[in-house]
C-alpha cells in the first residue's frame, strides 16, 4: 500500500448540477409492451424539462419495487417514494403528467 488514502474528518453534503434522478423498474420496462417508448419518453421529457443552468436528471434504472403492475411501468422518485408513492406508467403519452405527479408537493 504505496498510496495516502484521505480520510475526511466528517461526512460532508454536496449538491449535483443536475435535478434528482427519476427511478424506474427495469423488470417493468421489459415487460410492458410499450417499455420501449416509455423508456425513451422519460428520457426525453427530463432533457425537455431541465431548469437553466443544470443537466438533465438521471433515468436510473432499478430492481423490482414489489408493484409488479400487468401492463405498467413504476416510476418514482425521491419526493414520492418520501410520500410512499409510485406511479403507474402504461404509454409514452403519460409521461409529461407522470414526472409531473412525482414531484408535486404533499398536500
Amino acid at each position: 500500500m504505496s498510496g495516502k488514502v484521505s480520510k475526511s474528518a466528517a461526512p460532508m453534503v454536496v449538491r449535483p448540477r443536475r435535478l434528482a434522478p427519476v427511478l424506474v423498474c427495469r423488470k417493468c420496462l421489459k415487460r410492458s409492451a410499450d417499455g420501449g417508448d416509455v423508456r425513451r419518453a422519460l428520457k426525453s421529457e427530463l432533457k425537455a424539462t431541465r431548469r437553466e443552468g443544470t443537466k438533465p436528471a438521471k433515468l436510473v434504472m432499478t430492481g423490482c419495487f414489489g408493484l409488479c403492475p400487468k401492463r405498467s411501468v413504476v416510476v418514482a422518485s425521491g419526493a414520492s417514494l418520501k410520500r410512499q408513492e409510485y406511479v403507474l406508467v402504461e404509454a409514452s403519452e403519460q409521461v409529461p403528467r407522470a414526472l409531473a405527479l412525482l414531484n408535486e408537493d404533499a398536500e
